[in-house]
């Protein structure tokens, strides 16, 4: 399976310079928030394949205009094609504000969802908008990560963590790839093409 993952900042070459032929080899599209409802509207339409999506910490207007079409998996477990796909949106609270949780209230997400986490026996994918406490995320408190998710990671061993949040144009040696223990973490900042099945460095483009 070849996913397109997105985030943050919406790609011209996708968007002002549209081709359907630069999305045929994608089956799926998940976005880890803070994109235009427009955008991702725009993307499912014509890309013909189905967009998810999480809540970044800009995503209010989302109450007031969400992404047609499209399938939010904040607080759930969405199965596609027999690929299970977490996802827990928002990013550490810094202000008054939607999309925003301490550590303490993102735990608490977490534990709620534990009767789907036994259902569904864990998950393979594990879509965020905050990257996880100290894996390529920042010291100031908008950009820190979230422990717990370190802590999902370590027990449910999935194959990717895909989050936003760290734009790659802030210059601070962030990293499109990395690896925490079983797990591909890869940063969706604008685009980024990877291929599910893939064991080693699974980054296509």
């Amino acid at each position: 399976m070849r996913i397109l993952a997105i985030a943050d900042e919406e790609s011209k070459y996708l968007w002002d310079y549209f081709d359907k032929s630069k999305v045929e080899d994608i089956d799926l599209i998940i976005s880890c928030g803070d994109l235009s409802p427009e955008y991702l509207s725009f993307l499912v339409t014509l890309a013909a394949v189905p967009v998810l999506y999480v809540h970044g910490n800009h995503d209010d207007k989302y109450e007031r205009r969400p992404p047609e079409g499209c399938t939010c998996i904040d607080d759930d477990i969405f199965v596609y094609e027999g690929v299970r796909i977490m996802g827990l949106g928002g990013s550490m609270r810094y202000r008054p504000g939607m999309h925003q949780y301490t550590e303490k209230e993102m735990r608490r997400r977490i534990f709620r969802m534990g009767w789907k986490l036994f259902y569904r026996r864990g998950f393979d994918i594990l879509v965020t908008h905050a990257p996880a406490y100290q894996l390529n995320d920042g010291r100031d408190l908008p950009h820190q990560g979230f422990r717990c998710f370190l802590r999902l990671m370590e027990k449910y061993r999935p194959r990717f963590f895909l989050h936003g949040h760290m734009h790659l144009s802030y210059g601070r040696n962030l990293k499109r790839y990395d690896k925490y223990e079983d797990t591909h973490v890869i940063n969706a900042y604008e685009k980024c093409v990877f291929d599910f099945e893939k064991e080693e460095n699974p980054i296509v483009r």
